[in-house]
């Protein structure tokens, strides 16, 4: 199957790649490598180290006969690059990844706000309107999230995607209908994804398009069968208070003697899922495209839910680490309950891998093995949901609005777009 991953140099991007290509399918990537410049931006490194693109794919095809085809491009701006790309693969499928996504980042400035939504539903909008242009039957799988629904704070089964609801009319008479799960956005990088929705579901309907959205949860782990293969290949592992997730933040604080950083009270559940769980998701929503037809498939790509001072305590009796706590940058509850349907997922095949299935340990050893690049620095949140989150952070009350700077401020945006064949 020739397949097109948009954003494939990027943390789930890079290992999907690997996964799919490893399992007989012909891939190319498109990237504009805005996330490497993002990190020069904010003055961090991945853990680990990672190679340029060129030398990941020599390794690749040197270790495995396969060759993955790169295409270079601003997505969000090169409408005619990537229209020109579609009609010369003509790809049965293409896995979007290709969008900012950092909540705290989308929450750092007015700019990093706008950055978001820009590129984010420009990339989504460009791809949607270039099948439609070329008339292609191109199944489209989109990597969203769970946080779209929000974090429920009653007793409920997050369903996949869709809620029947029933309401009475004029005369009284009761009627039902299927919408999509109102949505409840935590920061820019989340409205941005439930934007999205509402644009896979005009395509769908006004022309036919074939879409699978998975809502995923956070990821944890950072190696798949295939990265693993050489160093050359390794994947990602952001620890930074804007790109680290809860759980890699937590095992690098245990790993340098930081204490652990649980915002608030730590009574936030999440939805977790290993980074092997998601390239696999990926295959089965691919190569389960036939199956797809009228509305938005939705799917929640979710293991287990977890607590997250439950996470914290667990690390700390694994590495014996400290468990502290700091002022919650998010505007949230101080706890809430998640459950999540997976059942889509499941009906195809996927078995879930779990914290304790001793995964962690393998995490753990990245770590420690790399240690020695961690910035501690870069280890707190410092993207503030409002101005009462960083009053509160700064132990004082802010009694004028800031002032930012809007223009020029992201660097990232400066770039020309081009490809390499």
């Amino acid at each position: 199957m020739e397949i097109l991953i948009l954003g494939g140099d990027g943390f789930c991007g890079w290992p999907t790649a690997l996964h799919l290509s490893a399992h007989g399918h012909t891939v190319t990537i498109v990237d504009s490598f805005v996330r490497r410049r993002i990190d020069d931006e904010l003055g961090v490194r991945s853990l680990t180290p990672i190679r340029p693109i060129g030398e990941r794919l020599e390794a690749w095809d040197s270790l495995t006969g396969n060759e993955i085809d790169l295409a270079e491009m601003d997505l969000s701006e090169d409408y005619s690059s990537l229209r020109d790309l579609l009609a010369r693969k003509r790809p049965a499928a293409v896995v979007h990844f290709a969008e900012q996504r950092a909540a705290p980042y989308s929450m750092k400035s007015p700019a990093h706000k706008r950055y978001t939504i820009q590129n984010n539903l420009a990339v989504t909008h460009n791809l949607l309107t270039a099948v439609v242009e070329l008339g292609l039957d191109t199944h489209i799988v989109h990597l969203g999230t769970m946080g779209v629904y929000g974090y429920e704070s009653v007793p409920m089964d997050l369903p996949e995607g869709y809620l029947t609801v029933s309401y009475p009319d004029r005369t009284g008479r009761n009627h039902s209908r299927e919408i999509l799960y109102p949505t409840q956005p935590g920061s820019v990088y989340h409205l941005s994804k439930s934007l999205d929705q509402l644009l896979f579901q005009f395509y769908a309907n006004n022309d036919g398009l074939r879409i699978t959205d998975l809502h995923q949860g956070i990821v944890w782990g950072t190696q798949t069968d295939e990265t693993a293969l050489d160093p050359r290949l390794i994947n990602r592992f952001d620890y930074d208070g804007d790109y680290g997730t809860v759980l890699n933040r937590f095992l690098v604080e245990a790993a340098i003697g930081y204490p652990l950083t649980v915002h608030g009270t730590g009574g936030q559940t999440r939805a977790f899922i290993n980074i092997r769980d998601t390239v696999r998701c990926i295959q089965l929503a691919v190569e389960s495209g036939a199956e797809v037809s009228g509305r938005v498939r939705v799917m929640n790509q979710v293991s287990e839910t977890h607590r997250v001072s439950d996470l914290a305590h667990l690390v700390a009796d694994l590495l014996g680490a400290e468990v502290g706590s700091v002022s919650n940058p998010r505007k949230e509850a101080h706890e809430n309950q998640l459950e999540v349907r997976n059942d889509q997922l499941v009906s195809l095949g996927l078995r879930p891998i779990k914290l304790a299935t001793g995964l962690l340990t393998e995490s753990v050893e990245i770590v420690q093995k790399y240690s020695d690049r961690v910035d501690t620095d870069r280890i707190p949140c410092t993207s503030y949901w409002n101005r009462d989150r960083q009053a509160a952070a700064e132990g004082e009350t802010v009694a004028h609005p800031r002032q930012e700077t809007d223009e020029n401020e992201l660097s990232v945006r400066n770039h020309s777009a081009r490809r390499i064949g």
